[in-house]
């Protein structure tokens, strides 16, 4: 899938972009700021990232213009942090509003999920899961909350990557018993207690006390 870039920063344009070329991504970063609308329809991009403060117009002009003839995903960056900025990327047509300076893994994250939205695009989605501040990466297993790392185990990785799919669902234990290991039968109760207790103190240790909830006599759930 192919990403344009509109922004005016060289470096962070090129930090963005390398990061996307490492997700497999095609990206656009040659972009002609006097005339944005020109260059989205030449390179007919899937999703436009899209700074506010650019030379000529401002990116509330341009998104205004791209909506004119496309329903593209577009994702506000801005260094500008006012509420009133944040509304009128809504209303212009924005699909999300990221603020500077942002975390690559939450940007990488929310382009996922908004192309998951957009185009059903499961392959891109398998690679991460984002709710609420926490991601958890894929490829290495690793979960990361505002640039903080912490490593999981198997069965660590396999227990969030079941409550974060079905957030805001009750998922029994039984349910994640049989995820993991197949046929609960075999497995003694107190194997999932000591791997949730161990997650639940990396989450905590990330800042993210709480972000599993139990449900006496249900199970867990993620709100």
């Amino acid at each position: 899938m192919k990403i344009m870039i509109v922004e005016d920063d060289k470096m962070i344009c090129d930090l963005v972009g390398e990061t996307l070329g490492k997700w497999g991504f095609e990206v656009v970063k040659k972009i002609d700021f006097s005339n944005v609308l020109q260059t989205y329809i030449e390179e007919d991009p899937h999703l436009v990232l899209l700074d506010i403060n650019l030379p000529s117009h401002d990116g509330f002009y341009w998104c205004n213009q791209i909506r004119k003839v496309s329903k593209v995903p577009i994702i506000f960056l801005s260094s500008r942090d006012t509420p009133m900025d944040m509304v009128m990327s809504m209303n212009m047509g924005g699909d999300d509003y990221i603020q500077k300076p942002f975390y690559q893994d939450v940007l990488v994250a929310k382009i996922h999920a908004l192309l998951r939205r957009t185009y059903s695009y499961t392959e891109i989605a398998a690679n991460v899961i984002e709710h609420n501040g926490v991601v958890l990466n894929f490829n290495d297993g690793d979960i990361l909350v505002e640039g903080k790392k912490a490593e999981l185990t198997k069965n660590e990785f396999n227990i969030l990557r079941i409550l974060m799919q079905q957030k805001g669902s009750i998922v029994s234990r039984e349910k994640i018993m049989r995820s993991l290991w197949e046929d609960e039968n075999f497995v003694d109760d107190n194997t999932l207690t000591v791997n949730m207790t161990r997650l639940r103190k990396k989450l905590t240790g990330l800042g993210k006390e709480g972000f599993i909830t139990t449900k006496k006599g249900q199970g867990y759930i993620i709100q």
